[in-house]
């Protein structure tokens, strides 16, 4: 338990019947995308272990993230944040940055290159939780959401290989000394 009362939790599928409904039921208050429940067992049947919950006391559900993590187009291993949500109640308390920590340090655990994951443009909480995480915005998506709304899109670099590799730099390659003579060229 923390100072609120309130302890976190890894999904394991054995609490399906006890905490779907409710994962749900918070995600769909919170956010503007409606979810089927096969979209939920798609994230939580293969990637349970990377989503958390925040209960109180009594074991209501407070928050809850969930996440991914898989190589992307051929590329770097991604981790990827597809919903967060917490109880409009309980904002403010910390709750999001613990559960959006906890996801970050299992995926950078398991060799994470880059994290990703959109959010409205009009979600100024948000946007503030993840820069002052590290996140960085990479793009804006105009009309991303159903209703409407664009998104952008915020990575955070964990290995700096992510990051050069998205300027065009290879690693091994080696920076040019200007004082040296150019190599004749190879046949």
């Amino acid at each position: 338990m923390d100072d609120n009362g309130l302890h976190y939790v890894q999904y394991h599928s054995s609490k399906e019947s006890t905490y779907l409904a409710a994962i749900r039921q918070l995600i769909s208050n919170d956010l503007s995308e409606p979810y089927s429940i096969y979209v939920y067992r798609y994230f939580l049947y293969q990637w349970g272990d990377l989503c958390f919950l925040a209960l109180d006391e009594e074991e209501n559900m407070l928050g809850v993230i969930i996440s991914k993590l898989e190589p992307h187009r051929g590329g770097p291993l991604r981790g990827y944040i597809a919903m967060l949500a917490v109880k409009k109640q309980h904002r403010g308390k910390g709750i999001a940055t613990k559960l959006v920590r906890m996801a970050l340090d299992i995926m950078i655990e398991r060799d994470a290159e880059e994290i990703a994951l959109e959010t409205e443009v009009t979600n100024t909480a948000a946007m503030k939780l993840y820069e002052r995480l590290g996140f960085l915005r990479s793009k804006r998506l105009h009309r991303y959401y159903l209703n409407g709304n664009s998104a952008y899109r915020f990575v955070l670099f964990v290995k700096e290989s992510a990051f050069t590799s998205r300027l065009g730099y290879e690693d091994d390659e080696e920076e040019a000394d200007p004082s040296q003579p150019e190599p004749p060229p190879s046949a």
